[in-house]
């Protein structure tokens, strides 16, 4: 009766059971997992929000498969701030980067079809590549100088005559990994050798590591490639910290031959489901001057829980050691070898209600020691909280 697409477990898995007892019990509850800004206390006021949305063009239903031209030169003018080269004819306006996900596969791939997928990384790109019927197949990053790169021999091994595009995440979520110049010209010549699309997911683009002025240089997007077929990913949720406004992008680059057909096919899959709504996109000029704001303060907090992770690795008896980070707002720990991540992170949630990923939701290489993943957007006072039950629960393991 169902799509055999859909193969994965439903039930509950014991990590998540543990979280919905802990709550329900009523015993305090320390989440340093938490993604969403909002429930992170970043909130845009209700007064400016509403204001953004103040709009008579909203009163008009124009659909434009692309989006509106306005909201596609405010994006534009993003990526001129992340030396990319972008014109508003290259955009498409989806409601959310999941969706652009799913565009891009309808537009390079057919059922059976391969894309390849960096680990360690998130684990929604199996999810979203699976309910396009579509296959991943993984490429390693490797950690070198304490740096996250890609690993060559793997990307070039990984590559078969069913492979479509090669998936990338710049910065990686969780390890915070930016491609180097090293790695975009790997990714560069295996793409032109074997005829490959590259998709560049940036949803994190405006986290780069900072000092405690927060002064950093914007990373360079990969959004103004001109050798390689190359679609970008980028979205409201992280950058103006409005997931709720479900408002993302694709940018089209590359070769003009190759961006033209792209653009037209890309046009068809929009108009087909027109998804984007029009408050968002006329209030998407407000969101972008007003943003910055807001995230430097996201910015603060980022700088301040990695410091105060840092000195709680220093001091910490059982070594415990923190991976060194060059953007996005996840820390990785390596922890004690000899610690099943699995079993330790649930004695967390069930004895102290503390709430951290271990590596292996995130495809962390087998043989590197124990690691877990926690949210540096986590507020401070809960992840000063947390350390001494994590402290704790580190002597029973």
């Amino acid at each position: 009766m169902f799509t055999r697409r859909f193969t994965w477990e439903l039930e509950e898995n014991a990590y998540t059971q543990a979280m919905a007892a802990r709550r329900k019990s009523g015993l305090p509850v320390f989440d340093l997992t938490i993604a969403n800004p909002s429930q992170a206390g970043f909130v845009w006021s209700c007064e400016e929000l509403s204001q953004s949305l103040v709009n008579s063009e909203n009163s008009f239903y124009a659909p434009e498969p692309r989006g509106l031209l306005e909201a596609r030169k405010h994006i534009a003018q993003y990526y001129h701030g992340h030396s990319a080269d972008v014109l508003p004819e290259q955009i498409h306006l989806t409601a959310s980067t999941s969706e652009a996900y799913s565009w891009v596969l309808k537009l390079l791939t057919d059922p059976g079809d391969e894309v390849l997928v960096p680990v360690p990384s998130y684990p929604l790109l199996e999810f979203l590549a699976a309910l396009e019927c579509v296959e991943t197949r993984s490429y390693s990053l490797r950690l070198k100088d304490a740096c996250w790169r890609v690993d060559a021999q793997a990307l070039e091994a990984a590559v078969s005559p069913r492979t479509r595009a090669i998936l990338c995440v710049s910065p990686n979520n969780p390890t915070g990994s930016i491609l180097s110049a090293e790695d975009r010209d790997i990714l560069r010549r295996v793409a032109l050798r074997h005829g490959l699309v590259l998709i560049v997911d940036e949803v994190f683009l405006d986290y780069e590591k900072n000092s405690d002025d927060f002064s950093a240089t914007p990373l360079s997007s990969l959004a103004g490639e001109d050798k390689v077929p190359l679609l970008a990913l980028g979205g409201l949720s992280k950058l103006a910290l409005l997931p709720q406004m479900k408002l993302a992008w694709i940018v089209t680059a590359g070769l003009e031959s190759w961006r033209e057909a792209a653009l037209k096919r890309l046009d068809f899959i929009a108009d087909t489901y027109l998804s984007v709504n029009t408050v968002s996109q006329n209030a998407l000029g407000i969101w972008f001057g007003q943003s910055p704001i807001l995230r430097h303060i996201v910015q603060q907090r980022l700088y301040a829980n990695e410091k105060l992770l840092r000195a709680w690795c220093c001091g910490n008896p059982h070594g415990v050691r923190l991976l060194e980070r060059e953007a996005g707002w996840s820390a990785v720990l390596e922890l004690p070898r000899g610690i099943t991540e699995e079993k330790f992170v649930l004695y967390l949630a069930k004895h102290a209600g503390v709430f951290i990923h271990p590596g292996y939701f995130y495809d962390m290489p087998v043989a590197m020691p124990p690691v877990c993943v926690i949210s540096l957007i986590s507020r401070e006072q809960e992840l000063s909280q947390a350390l001494p039950l994590i402290d704790e629960a580190l002597k029973h393991h």
